[in-house]
């Protein structure tokens, strides 16, 4: 690791005016994956700028909406009462990621900036244009096995590897920023890029901006919903392919119904168009698999991961079952049924 000073920022605006004023500063909270980055040496920030202590830890009511801070750690975020009641599919997304440890330490904030864990990336040996644009990628031909089916370019295929982003999709959630110029807010699904050209802009986020919160809207699917994912081990591993699914039932008739599949691109990966396939239409086997279809229409595999095209397709359906029957993943007992 390399030499960097270390400051402490006492709320919002102090930590925005600390990061405008030194380009290759890093905001730390839990540090779950900038301590990784620093290790590895594919961070080198001057100057690390503490935001633990702001009072960003807050999950309230705000009228229908729910508002989460961005410093409530994962655990806190995963066992709150009203969480679990209204927003079980995050609750299950949550606890299907990491280790209780980690949840422990991890933000809510810091969860959506977490950088792939491509291990490419993570060695600096190799080129990745992630890390050091124009370089090159080095996954598009080597091993390839962990990386995006969907939305990648010729100048990154790597996957995003958060759980809670791809719940955070289906239940619409917003994202409120601070910076210079003041407050905004912006959709989660506007939130993280595509690669394209520019894979080394993981959001569209500024640089000296901070999340502040996330905010819930009132729809939960807390009665049909969940979380769904596949891995090569039963715990302390990111997604093959994950799934996170909210349906609205008139009987056996689908009202409403999202889906958003997770290790497979470079954000959560939801298609409205996909969804449209489900409302209206009977909750069975057929309509789910014509939306996973529609999903995944566009999906390109490389050497080794187009297994992943077929794993993704049957996750959607298996979820979208799971959700239909009211029977959600249990992340308890994580294997599937």
């Amino acid at each position: 690791m390399i030499n960097f000073q270390y400051a402490r920022a006492h709320d919002v605006a102090e930590a925005v005016r600390q990061m405008g004023a030194d380009p290759s500063a890093k905001f730390i909270a839990g540090g779950t994956n900038l301590v990784d980055l620093l290790k590895y040496d594919v961070e080198r920030p001057s100057r690390l700028i503490d935001i633990s202590r702001l009072p960003l830890t807050e999950i309230e009511e705000a009228g229908a909406d729910l508002r989460i801070g961005a410093l409530v750690s994962n655990t806190e975020l995963a066992y709150h009462p009203v969480i679990e009641k209204r927003y079980p599919l995050l609750s299950s997304a949550v606890l299907a990621g990491a280790s209780a440890q980690l949840r422990n330490m991890a933000s809510t904030g810091g969860n959506l900036l977490q950088r792939t864990r491509c291990h490419y990336f993570y060695d600096v040996a190799t080129p990745c244009n992630k890390r050091e644009p124009g370089s090159g990628c080095s996954a598009v031909t080597g091993l390839n096995r962990m990386h995006a089916i969907l939305g990648a370019s010729e100048a990154c295929i790597a996957t995003h590897p958060s759980d809670l982003c791809v719940a955070l999709a289906v239940l619409e959630a917003t994202v409120s920023v601070a910076g210079p110029a003041g407050e905004r807010t912006m959709p989660l699904g506007d939130f993280h890029r595509l690669p394209g050209d520019t894979p080394e802009r993981d959001t569209n986020l500024a640089r000296d901006e901070i999340i502040t919160a996330i905010t819930l809207p009132p729809r939960g699917f807390a009665s049909h919903y969940t979380y769904l994912k596949v891995r090569d081990r039963l715990s302390y591993a990111f997604a093959l392919v994950s799934v996170a699914v909210g349906l609205e039932l008139e009987g056996n008739r689908i009202k409403e119904g999202r889906f958003a599949l997770g290790g497979v691109a470079h954000k959560p990966w939801r298609d409205p168009s996909a969804e449209a396939l489900l409302n209206g239409q009977e909750a069975n086997e057929t309509t789910f698999a014509a939306a996973a279809d529609a999903l995944l229409r566009e999906a390109k595999g490389y050497a080794h991961n187009t297994f992943k095209i077929d794993l993704a397709r049957r996750a959607v359906v298996r979820a979208l079952t799971q959700a239909a029957r009211a029977t959600p993943q249990s992340q308890a007992m994580k294997s599937i049924r």
